[in-house]
């Protein structure tokens, strides 16, 4: 008998598909434009963090930037590692094929190379989902994991679903099974951007985990449910809410980048560079006028970022672009 995922299909569902499909389209216009490459990189960084701060990661998104851009930080080593695995694994997420399990065996040992002994391989023992001290789910026994797997990734092949209903049905199933000793979260998150990258690139760099983090409580809660009702048609709705703010906010951010930050940011090189630096970049004079239409938006929108956030007045502040 051919594997069926419980799920029911609300009209609400269907609703907030249409809506994606139409920010989705807006933001295809963009293209390979600079601005647009600019704004997947920031995202890229919103994306790790987000994911790993669900995790209990602690690095800032600065934090995360010098990282990918070979600076030296004062952090955690786990902490920095799990950085550059999240790096590397979504970096992996044009040649990885979603319904094919070696590609899946293949992403774990990369997210999680240093962090477990049982990196790229099926959990060997029991585990539990826990919320706080009170374990909320055990996954099904060890022996069960690679059966239910490859059926899981049999239906993500077969599946005439839309890949933002197959992408969260997935993300469910994925977690309820937990067949690694660690990472399923952030496995299960990247393996969801995978599928609907693979509808549309923009999904490689969309930051819908920085959205799951800020309503952590509410994924839990749809994780839970799901399993309580045997149907993840409420994790479906709380996903594709998820990813529909995700795609706005990127809209909305797009939107604000004036022409004077696309100028900034055309000039601004690697490194740091303090306000007389990039005024003198662009040829300009008035400091007020400079950080008031260049800085203070290209700040705001995240294409750039201070050294020292702690101190934003500092004389001796300077500012990088996100790369």
């Amino acid at each position: 008998m051919t594997y069926q995922p419980p799920f029911t299909i609300s009209p609400h569902i269907i609703t907030l598909i249409a809506q994606i499909s139409v920010a989705v389209g807006r933001l295809s216009a963009f293209g390979d434009s600079e601005k647009a490459l600019n704004l997947r990189r920031i995202n890229r960084v919103r994306t790790i963090r987000g994911s790993l701060a669900i995790e209990g990661n602690t690095l800032s998104e600065a934090q995360i930037t010098a990282i990918l851009a070979g600076k030296h930080i004062v952090a955690p080593p786990r902490e920095i590692q799990e950085v550059r695995n999240a790096m590397a694994a979504y970096d992996g997420l044009d040649k990885w094929r979603p319904d094919v399990e070696k590609d899946l065996l293949t992403a774990h040992r990369v997210l999680m190379a240093g962090l477990i002994d049982e990196s790229g391989a099926y959990r060997s023992g029991g585990v539990g989902v826990m919320a706080g001290a009170e374990v909320v789910h055990m996954a099904p026994p060890a022996k069960r994991v690679p059966e239910l797997m490859r059926d899981l990734l049999r239906w993500v092949k077969n599946s005439d679903q839309h890949p933002l209903i197959v992408g969260s049905v997935f993300h469910y199933e994925f977690e309820f099974i937990h067949p690694f000793a660690d990472g399923n979260g952030r496995m299960g998150r990247l393996w969801q951007s995978l599928i609907l990258s693979k509808w549309n690139l923009l999904f490689a760099d969309m930051p819908v985990e920085s959205l799951i983090y800020a309503h952590q409580d509410e994924y839990y809660q749809a994780l839970q449910e799901a399993t309580e009702q045997s149907d993840s048609g409420c994790f479906i709705t709380f996903m594709l809410t998820m990813i529909l703010d995700a795609v706005r906010k990127t809209d909305q951010v797009d939107a604000q980048v004036s022409d004077q930050v696309e100028k900034l940011l055309a000039v601004m090189g690697d490194g740091w560079f303090s306000t007389q630096d990039m005024m003198a970049l662009l040829g300009l004079s008035h400091k007020a006028t400079f950080r008031k239409n260049y800085l203070r938006p290209a700040l705001a929108t995240g294409f750039v970022v201070m050294k020292d956030p702690d101190s934003p007045r500092s004389p001796r502040q300077k500012y990088r672009k996100v790369m």
